[in-house]
């Protein structure tokens, strides 16, 4: 199935709003934001399938205009399922001048012989902020699949002024991979990470507080490092999807966005 997903928004006085959604089958776009006088929009993405199925490719367009900030939502796990040919994904985004786009989706879980491979290119600007995570699961590990799955390939870029910042190139092929040497996963069977880029703000103390939480959970490892520009990269390995995908949004929550109220945001002691 070939399915279409744009979402627009715009700024009117002191707040975002979604300008358009245009979506095909089995897309749906709810806008789920609580105060609907400030900032930021929040949306949640909805599909009315199980999951990706075989030959299934989606195009999804997200357009921020000058000074919005819109936080996607997804609804529930990204299941895979078994397939033949495989599938595929492609999500592009656009952001205007201090903008701020957060997008932390559920984790996905490739089911036996899927093949699913996802491109995502973001375009920032001046006074850009963004949050991307991605948590990748070995499969229906309580069903006893565990990487059983063909091939899960996701690269990412992040562009600012059309200059690419960062690339991320992610690619698992049980078949061929031995996920548990050094170097690869080394007995973990889930894998998360986040992306913060934000010109503005002194990532140095946040890199303290990030590390802080980090060392609070069990059953996990952690990196977090310098982005090649003004930011941080979050790396985690865990066992457990739900536990890495709270650890994003736990984050997600300390990291200061241009036009987001902070008023809910609790410092991390060590």
């Amino acid at each position: 199935m070939k399915a279409e997903l744009h979402i627009q928004t715009a700024r009117r006085e002191t707040r975002t709003y979604l300008k358009q959604a245009f979506f095909t089958p089995p897309f749906k776009v709810a806008n789920i934001t609580e105060d609907k006088r400030a900032d930021p929009l929040k949306l949640m993405l909805m599909s009315s399938s199980p999951g990706v199925l075989d030959g299934d490719d989606y195009q999804l367009q997200i357009d921020l205009a000058e000074g919005c900030s819109l936080e996607l939502q997804t609804q529930s796990y990204q299941r895979l399922f078994t397939m033949k040919q495989g599938a595929s994904q492609r999500m592009h985004v656009q952001m205007e001048k201090g903008s701020s786009f957060c997008f932390l989706p559920h984790p996905s879980v490739p089911h036996e012989q899927s093949s699913f491979s996802a491109t995502n290119q973001i375009y920032m600007t001046d006074g850009c902020c963004l949050i991307w995570g991605e948590v990748i699961t070995c499969g229906r590990k309580l069903n006893g699949e565990v990487f059983q799955f063909s091939k899960y390939h996701t690269v990412t870029q992040v562009f600012i002024n059309n200059k690419m910042v960062i690339k991320e190139n992610v690619l698992i092929t049980p078949a061929t991979m031995n996920l548990t040497a050094i170097g690869q996963l080394e007995g973990f069977t889930h894998q998360a990470s986040l992306i913060y880029l934000n010109e503005k703000e002194p990532v140095a103390e946040l890199r303290k507080t990030i590390i802080a939480y980090l060392a609070q959970q069990t059953g996990i490892l952690y990196g977090v490092s310098a982005a090649p520009v003004n930011g941080l990269v979050v790396r985690l390995l865990g066992q457990h999807g739900e536990q890495l995908h709270t650890c994003l949004k736990t984050i997600a929550g300390q990291l200061p966005q241009p036009t987001l109220r902070q008023s809910k945001s609790v410092a991390y002691e060590p």
